[in-house]
């Protein structure tokens, strides 16, 4: 048995990627994209049909050109897998709560109108207090929030409350902001402080009966994938898919809701004022989160600059 089999035992595995040959090749349950996958595959020769479509389709509405892009690769991905596809907002509107709820909208309604249920969509949402806002909306409309760009606990709880369907956990940013503010720790598998943070989230989810389902992401190596098996999803990048599928063995559960049962957890109540000092007080959180809020947002403005020139 390969260990991604062994994985698959007990985890959804979610493929994190916008290449389509490689969601073919490795038969995840879900697919996530962002601006940066989507940036690199709409470079790629393969994906030409899925831009110019793209592009008659809008009629030189830029903001309805984007919209329709992300769509149809969704709609592309959902061809090779059984769940869902995860499509992202505009991290420009991350801050904006029904700037957010108006464009997960104007999203679905696309993804409707090429015959795609709501049901097999997630709208990525930045773990911002107002990505959080936006998701409860959402949420009582039927339309289904993954949250991403979350690097803490006060994040989780706030989107756990807001009764979001998913939240995607960041495991090797965390590792990477340790490695450079701490150069002079050494962080082996067992006290990786990104797979510590998911272990944690998990374990207060379990705990106090959230419904709200936990997918770690952003792997910087296998052994954090380890690190988390039992998770409930885990969306894992083609290069270290790749790796499971050639390493043989049996991958043992780290992550066990039973076990979250026993442990000794205090609930936590968080009103705005109070989330946004938690995250203040992370410096690793608040940082990690104003990049790569930065950075998607960089991403879908060249991505938007690349298509436009078509």
């Amino acid at each position: 048995m390969s260990k991604l089999d062994s994985l698959k035992e007990m985890t959804k595995v979610v493929a994190d990627t916008g290449d389509i040959n490689s969601i073919a090749k490795y038969k995840p349950i879900d697919a996530t994209t962002n601006p940066s996958l989507i940036l690199d595959a709409a470079q790629k020769q393969e994906y030409k049909p899925l831009i110019e479509e793209a592009i008659k389709f809008s009629k030189g509405d830029t903001t309805l050109l984007m919209d329709k892009l992300f769509v149809n690769f969704g709609i592309e991905i959902l061809k090779y897998v059984p769940g869902r596809v995860s499509t992202e907002v505009d991290a420009r509107l991350s801050f904006d709560i029904e700037g957010s709820v108006n464009k997960a909208r104007s999203l679905i309604d696309l993804y409707k109108k090429n015959g795609v249920d709501k049901q097999r969509v997630l709208i990525k949402l930045a773990s911002t207090w107002e990505g959080a806002k936006a998701a409860e909306i959402l949420e009582k409309e039927g339309i289904h929030c993954n949250m991403t760009l979350m690097f803490s606990l006060a994040q989780a709880i706030v989107c756990a409350e807001a009764k979001a369907t998913l939240i995607s956990p960041f495991v090797g940013r965390i590792l990477d902001w340790f490695k450079k503010n701490e150069p002079n720790l050494s962080y082996p598998a067992d006290k990786d402080p990104g797979v510590e943070s998911v272990d944690q989230i998990y374990n207060y989810y379990k705990h106090f009966d959230y419904k709200t389902q936990v997918m770690g992401a952003s792997f910087r190596n296998v052994d954090e994938i380890y690190g988390l098996a039992g998770c409930d999803l885990l969306t894992i990048s083609p290069k270290l898919l790749d790796e499971l599928e050639k390493a043989e063995g049996i991958v043992e559960r780290r992550l066990d809701p039973k076990e979250a049962k026993d442990k000794k957890l205090d609930k936590i109540k968080l009103d705005e004022k109070a989330f946004r000092w938690e995250l203040n007080q992370n410096q690793m959180a608040t940082q990690k989160l104003s990049e790569g809020i930065f950075k998607f947002a960089e991403d879908y403005q060249k991505l938007e600059k690349l298509i436009t020139s078509k």
